[in-house]
């Protein structure tokens, strides 16, 4: 509830630069709600969302298709989130994660300890924590190609 409340809020405006690319996302989430707001928070920032309800479909679905960030929740059915994070980064050791639950204070998660590129709290906030983990992690993904490919034009080894 708190996040629909949020995304009202955010749904009037469109902050994402006309030159930013549009990332390709997979939002791992068992709730349908939480995974509908998810979604179209992510959505109003540009982004194409693949959405999940379970973790062995989000593995999956990461086999078939190259995605440029996973948002997942701790919580899921049969393989919590910190499993498919755990396996994502064995399989996709440079796909970034972000990991959202609601007992990153109580568990003490954070990026250390879970793996995650970004922990975050189901709260009021989540939203624009959401936006902000997002958007630097994906800048962070999309400035390390062009480095790459500069590197591998000049024939030097990546």
């Amino acid at each position: 509830l708190i996040l629909s409340v949020c995304f009202v809020d955010m749904s009037s405006r469109n902050s994402t630069p006309a030159t930013e690319p549009q990332a390709l996302i997979l939002l791992v989430n068992s709730n349908a709600d939480g995974r509908t707001a998810r979604k179209v928070v992510l959505e109003e920032q540009g982004h194409r969302v693949v959405v999940s309800s379970s973790g062995a479909d989000a593995l999956d679905q990461c086999s078939r298709e190259k995605f440029d960030l996973v948002v997942t929740d701790d919580k899921l059915q049969r393989m919590d989130g910190l499993d498919l994070l755990g396996r994502l980064r064995t399989l996709y050791p440079d796909l970034p994660v972000i990991l959202i639950s609601d007992f990153v204070d109580a568990l003490g998660l954070n990026e250390e300890n879970t793996g995650a590129d970004a922990v975050i709290q189901k709260s009021a906030n989540e939203v624009a924590h959401l936006i902000r983990a997002s958007s630097r992690l994906l800048r962070r993904k999309i400035a390390k190609k062009p480095a790459r490919q500069v590197l591998k034009a000049k024939g030097k080894a990546v």
